[in-house]
């Protein structure tokens, strides 16, 4: 297998070529009517940021965000194709009524990013479309870090990253001067953070930033709404939170009581702040090496009605306790044509499992 920066660059290039392809072929062939419409019950779509777009050299994490524009394109796409959205909250009752057969979708934005606020909120508004943010309790005060931002700002400003990387070997030097090379580094630190536990290389990288000049929280706090700007978002009746954790750990990953409490105080954190517990709760990073059994039932056993994770696929409500693994598809800042929203929304990428987002 090829390995160095230029592999990475190679592989990246070739994901995001093979998911652009295979969005176009299913498009066209619904377009045409060759494919079935498998939508099932509908969808929950995810986000992030939803803000103007920004041109970077090095932006990592560009998946994470959207165009308003694109956003309120998608939403006129769903409509069109006769989802009727409702607010994730209404889930459990909507799924009760069996006269009910058109597909709903709903829209979440999971982190409580300062643009939800100023930018996806208003076009929310204009189509009177109820949606769902899951903030997270160390975000909203300032007592944890975003990895992945502190990552892009760390490796985008240094020529060589030196790193601890928690794979046993200490700490590993990476030139990082060129594009290709920065890719590799990030690629490089998010395979040590996707599947394990995080805390400990969290830590190495918020000193390791402070060292050069970068300070975690500062960037939290240019990012992320606070509570008073958490407040001002659900003054407005189609706004609702969530829970998010309070760290944004791999749930996976930690032990059972630390499990219980992220849970539990995330919840609380976010009941001070609406004056009634979060219904809604979502699993950071949400995958199968994330959100397994274990994680499902602790939330569960919380008592939070429903929760959502980031497996890409239609609404499923197949058995009771589908309701605290439900299925996300994520508004990918990769794909942003409105044609490859309807086809996501049709199910068929779902139904043929040869796309990974």
């Amino acid at each position: 297998m090829l390995q160095g920066p230029k592999a990475v660059a190679a592989r990246r290039w070739i994901k995001q070529t093979a998911i652009l392809g295979g969005l176009e072929i299913m498009s066209l062939a619904s377009r045409t009517g060759l494919a079935p419409d498998v939508r099932g019950k509908g969808a929950i779509f995810t986000l992030h940021h939803v803000r103007p777009h920004e041109t970077k050299a090095f932006d990592p994490v560009a998946h994470l965000n959207v165009t308003p524009d694109f956003l309120e394109a998608a939403i006129v796409a769903v409509k069109a194709a006769g989802m009727t959205p409702i607010a994730l909250d209404d889930l459990p009752e909507h799924a009760k009524k069996a006269d009910e057969t058109k597909p709903v979708v709903m829209f979440t934005l999971d982190d409580g990013y300062k643009d939800n606020l100023e930018h996806a909120a208003p076009v929310f508004a204009r189509h009177g479309i109820p949606f769902t943010v899951f903030a997270t309790g160390g975000f909203i005060d300032r007592t944890h870090s975003i990895w992945w931002k502190t990552a892009e700002e760390l490796i985008r400003k240094l020529d060589r990253f030196e790193f601890d990387f928690g794979d046993g070997v200490g700490v590993t030097s990476l030139v990082t001067e060129t594009l290709q090379q920065k890719y590799a580094a990030y690629d490089r630190l998010y395979r040590s953070l996707a599947c394990a536990s995080q805390h400990q290389i969290i830590a190495r990288l918020d000193e390791y930033a402070l060292d050069n000049g970068i300070d975690p929280l500062a960037i939290v706090d240019r990012e992320v709404m606070d509570e008073a700007g958490l407040r001002e978002l659900i003054k407005n009746p189609l706004a609702s939170l969530g829970a998010h954790t309070i760290s944004h750990c791999n749930m996976a990953h930690v032990p059972d009581e630390q499990l219980r409490a992220e849970i539990e105080q995330s919840v609380s954190r976010i009941e001070a702040i609406t004056g009634k517990r979060p219904s809604a709760f979502a699993y950071p990073y949400g995958g199968r090496c994330a959100a397994g059994e274990r994680e499902f039932q602790a939330v569960r056993e919380s008592g939070v009605e429903l929760a959502v994770t980031t497996t890409a696929d239609i609404l499923r409500m197949e058995d009771a306790n589908a309701r605290h693994r439900l299925n996300r598809i994520s508004l990918n800042g990769y794909y942003q044509k409105t044609r490859y929203v309807e086809v996501l929304a049709s199910g068929l990428p779902f139904a043929a499992r040869n796309l990974v987002f």
